[in-house]
């Protein structure tokens, strides 16, 4: 039996050697263990081969029959825990960590939001479109509420001049691109949530791709080239856009969804204003803490359109005077003869 111990642990140093497979490994060895009993049964009592190996085929069955034992309560073992196992991993399914139970507790005591609506943004995908003002506070919510996935796309950098009103990002990050900061950022707040930074522009030959990718977008950049091409993409996808804009002491928040029978970005604003008529924040200015409040709506409307809490701001506008405290909400129509939505209203 020393023998044969011998040559079973040579086989498995050969094998560990070539990084041969275990389960190659082990049936060697069952070759091996049944040819010595084998050689117990059919030689003669004194062969020298049977002398070797123990003389007597007795201890070789008892050997076999303890190996086989084990083996049976291995497979046992084995069948039963993929038994008592999801199919699929926690995070496929929707599963919630202990700790991950206690932090949304807040959310899963509501009655809009409970387990089911929690489960929801857990298994949903966010696109935000910038990372600056809006963008900031935005991904720090839907971080923080659990939004299972969340990309953000943007090209720039951050600026001394950020810092405002960009709060997502520190001084340490001044020269970073915001993209990175910013999912440092969220995922410092939040390590059960998927950040995908995207560090470019958000252009035509990458838009519909990506934009396919998710379940919502939320729109909180400063040009109107791109919200027109956001607009046209989630369009395309059949998925919400959740649009902020901002400027001094006003803003304004909607969400355009004409897949569900809303107007689209372009029935509003069919062609962009005349240069000069809408200055950017870096020409018009903006208080600090206003992109907080509109950026801070933008992921509170997408967390209602994630868990069908409430009425989202769909066909509304809600603009928001912080100078003077006061807010009004329009009603907006969508246009028949719209480029981009026109279509979904003939076919509907």
């Amino acid at each position: 039996m020393i023998l044969f111990v011998a040559m079973s642990g040579v086989v498995w140093g050969i094998g560990a050697v070539m990084k041969t497979p275990k389960g190659l490994r082990w049936a060697v060895i069952s070759v091996l263990f049944a040819a010595v009993l084998l050689s117990h049964l059919i030689l003669p009592d004194g062969h020298p081969l049977r002398m070797a190996t123990g003389g007597s085929a007795q201890s070789w069955l008892l050997l076999g029959g303890v190996l086989a034992l084990f083996l049976l309560y291995r497979l046992g073992l084995g069948t039963l825990r993929a038994m008592a196992q999801p199919a699929d991993p926690p995070e496929k399914q929707g599963t919630f960590t202990p700790v991950e139970l206690d932090r949304y507790a807040r959310h899963i005591v509501m009655r809009e939001i409970g387990g089911p609506g929690q489960k929801s943004l857990k298994q949903a995908k966010v696109l935000v479109i910038g990372a600056g003002g809006l963008g900031s506070p935005a991904l720090l919510y839907l971080a923080a509420s659990g939004v299972g996935t969340i990309g953000v796309i943007d090209a720039d950098q951050v600026d001394n001049s950020n810092l405002q009103r960009q709060v997502i990002h520190t001084d340490a990050e001044i020269g970073n691109a915001k993209v990175f900061s910013a999912a440092r950022a969220m995922q410092a707040q939040n390590p059960f949530v998927t950040v995908k930074p995207y560090n470019r522009r958000f252009t035509l030959d990458i838009a519909p791709e990506l934009m396919a990718e998710y379940d919502i977008v939320l729109d909180g950049t400063d040009n109107f080239d791109t919200r027109y091409l956001s607009n046209s993409c989630a369009v395309a996808a059949g998925i919400p856009l959740v649009s902020g804009a901002l400027t001094q002491w006003e803003g304004q928040i909607s969400v355009f969804d004409p897949a569900r029978s809303g107007p689209c970005y372009r029935c509003i604003f069919p062609e962009r204003p005349a240069d000069g008529l809408a200055p950017g924040c870096a020409e018009a200015g903006v208080i600090g803490p206003l992109p907080g409040v509109i950026g801070a709506m933008m992921a509170l409307e997408a967390i209602k359109l994630i868990t069908g809490a409430g009425a989202p701001l769909r066909g509304d506008m809600l603009i928001y005077d912080a100078l003077w405290g006061e807010t009004r909400k329009i009603a907006l129509k969508r246009r028949e003869d719209c480029p981009d939505c026109g279509h979904l209203h003939a076919s509907g």
